[in-house]
């Protein structure tokens, strides 16, 4: 899963690795470091996502809740499995019209001692070459320049974690290589292609490496650089 995430370069800085225009981008193009070292659910978040006019980079709310659902009492859900995601009755919809990209630098995971799952250590993960991450989101949102609905939000693709990455969490997001990503936005992309991006299109886990941070991160009132920093003993 994806519970915690980091976004604190320039926004250009993504727009570059991922191959954009800087010009083609109509909203989001901010003029300073996003700074944000632990992004957490139920906040906005600077979305990557095709409208009509063009490319925009908007705050959206991390957490998806359709009117049936909150008629339900059921809680937002902030992450939709790559499996099921294009069949499922709460995310067809999304993944059919609502495609986007959530801009990243790393995100944390939580590994648990098998012998007492109360004890956890949190792990921050990244690509090894450093360059930012894009992982495929599906949502429910409009332009900054429009009224935001009840039902805005958005949900990250996650896929299962293979190789020593499932020693840290058994989900990660699904992330995408810029050429794959820059597709994954198409609004004419067909269901069959976005599917298979999904199967065998994201970036494979030895393209990323993993170390242990402190537990500060546990707390979103915690978001400084610091949290990146690694620890050197490690709970787990």
């Amino acid at each position: 899963m994806c519970g915690r995430f980091a976004q604190y370069r320039y926004a250009l800085d993504y727009l570059d690795a991922l191959g954009a225009n800087a010009a083609d981008i109509r909203t989001g193009r901010e003029h300073r470091a996003l700074g944000r070292y632990n992004v957490a659910p139920g906040t906005r978040v600077l979305l990557l996502n095709q409208q009509e006019d063009g490319l925009h980079l908007d705050p959206v709310l991390w957490g998806y809740q359709p009117a049936w659902a909150r008629q339900a009492k059921r809680p937002p859900v902030i992450n939709a499995r790559v499996e099921t995601a294009a069949t499922s009755r709460m995310f067809r919809g999304l993944w059919q019209r609502g495609r986007a990209l959530v801009i990243a630098d790393g995100w944390y995971e939580w590994k648990k001692d098998p012998e007492d799952p109360k004890r956890k250590q949190p792990y921050f993960i990244q690509l090894r070459s450093g360059e930012p991450l894009f992982f495929a989101a599906i949502g429910h949102f409009r332009p900054a320049d429009q009224a935001p609905q009840e039902d805005d939000g958005f949900v990250i693709v996650t896929a299962a974690s293979d190789a020593g990455m499932v020693d840290i969490h058994d989900r990660r997001p699904l992330v995408l290589p810029p050429t794959i990503a820059r597709e994954w936005l198409d609004p004419e992309l067909s269901m069959e292609r976005a599917a298979e991006i999904g199967e065998i299109e994201g970036t494979p886990v030895e393209a990323f490496h993993w170390y242990p941070v402190g537990k500060a991160v546990g707390s979103v009132k915690n978001d400084g650089p610091e949290l990146l920093e690694r620890i050197a003993e490690p709970l787990v």
